[in-house]
């Protein structure tokens, strides 16, 4: 049953048009609304609402619930339109009056966003944690290989002499700083809108501190109008900082394609990490990369996506904002799929140190010759000059 329930029955094509993805999307989702409904439970009962009885009788079925889920038993039928829904009919189902009373002093709306802040910070810690795994084994790479010294590029052009430690290093750095913006974006995502309702409040004196504390919230987002109005806000900020993550991999997949190539050959995959062509027996792609290079495209496009979608809306809840899980959803998979796929690549990436070598032709030095003259007491104008010289023909 519909928590809206009217006494008309909603048209059919209407209905399956409205519930979108929401069943399946929702079942991400559903194990942070059973930890948001209990802490919801215990508030209610610290506010004269529910008996010690009936609060055990909730917290003993939520946990079957989230059981439930957990074992991947439990769905969400289209008719119930999510999983708020679900678990409230199956409360009901098992509960009876007990059951109807969970609803008290909330809506969907807040409990939506609850459920979702519940997740994102769930998913940024599982981000920090694959960064550090990933950061661990940048470091074992630059171990094994680190003094092997390597051409540098600019324009796609040789430039100067690189090595492995200065290349892998800049991984290094680059997720160092992604893991400080991760503590910024924690520090956004925790605050706990579970009580703002529909964006109005509610005519009730309730615990809102209890609630945060309960979920292990730092803060409660006090208005409750701002509470909608953060909804995009928050997912956009999330899909941001993802997309910065993976424009890092994108770079450093890039740069393996290229020099993984027969024609540089300074690093290598296993066979098992490369694939065949269909047509051409002699094939092995680096598909692998290929895929963690586009997806950077794929997260950036969901920021865009969710950031568009939230524009032009006056205050409030609007249904535009149910669309908002499945980028922000799909941003978190992927980002974390491909931090972990990376991992596994440098874990198993191997450098030819005589290609290396091989490689550092004469005019990579050409300004360490320039800068020889100008210890000798050159200015750098002239001594840039007639070392050009020698490369003009």
């Amino acid at each position: 049953m519909k928590l809206w329930k009217k006494s008309y029955t909603v048209d059919e094509r209407i209905e399956k048009y409205t519930v979108g993805d929401d069943p399946a999307l929702d079942l991400v989702i559903a194990p942070y609304d059973c930890v948001a409904s209990m802490a919801h439970a215990k508030m209610l009962h610290k506010i004269g609402i529910l008996k010690a009885a009936e609060l055990d009788a909730i917290l003993t079925e939520m946990d079957n619930i989230l059981q439930s889920i957990q074992n991947g038993n439990f769905n969400i039928d289209p008719a119930d339109e999510d999983c708020h829904t679900a678990i409230e009919n199956r409360l009901t189902q098992k509960l009876g009056e007990t059951g109807k009373k969970i609803h008290t002093a909330r809506s969907r709306n807040d409990q939506v966003l609850t459920a979702l802040r519940l997740y994102y910070k769930h998913q940024i810690a599982e981000i920090e944690v694959t960064i550090h795994s990933f950061l661990r084994t940048v470091e074992v790479f630059i171990d094994s290989y680190g003094p092997t010294i390597f051409p540098g590029y600019t324009h796609t052009r040789k430039a100067m002499p690189s090595s492995m430690s200065m290349w892998a290093g800049a991984i290094l750095s680059a997720m160092e700083d992604n893991l400080r913006q991760l503590k910024s974006l924690h520090d956004l995502i925790d605050q706990s809108p579970l009580g703002t309702a529909a964006g109005y409040g509610v005519p009730l004196e309730i615990d809102r501190e209890f609630t945060a504390a309960e979920m292990g919230f730092a803060r409660v987002q006090r208005n409750p109008i701002y509470a909608q109005m953060s909804r995009g806000k928050f997912e956009g900020a999330i899909l941001h900082l993802l997309s910065f993550i993976m424009f890092d991999l994108n770079k450093f997949a890039g740069d393996l394609i290229l020099f993984s190539m027969p024609e540089f050959a300074y690093f290598s995959l296993p066979d098992q990490f490369l694939t065949g062509s269909s047509i051409m027996p002699h094939k092995k792609n680096p598909d692998v990369l290929e895929l963690v290079r586009a997806n950077y495209h794929r997260v950036t496009s969901a920021e865009f996506e969710v950031k568009s979608m939230i524009a032009n809306l006056i205050n409030g809840y609007h249904r535009d904002f149910q669309l908002l899980k499945a980028p922000v959803i799909r941003g978190f998979d992927i980002t974390l799929d491909s931090l972990a796929i990376m991992d596994h690549v440098f874990a198993n990436l191997k450098v030819n140190a005589e290609n290396c070598s091989k490689a550092l032709s004469e005019e990579l030095y050409a300004t360490e010759k320039v800068y020889e003259l100008v210890k000798q007491g050159r200015s750098f104008r002239d001594a840039y000059r007639e070392i050009g010289k020698q490369y003009e023909k």
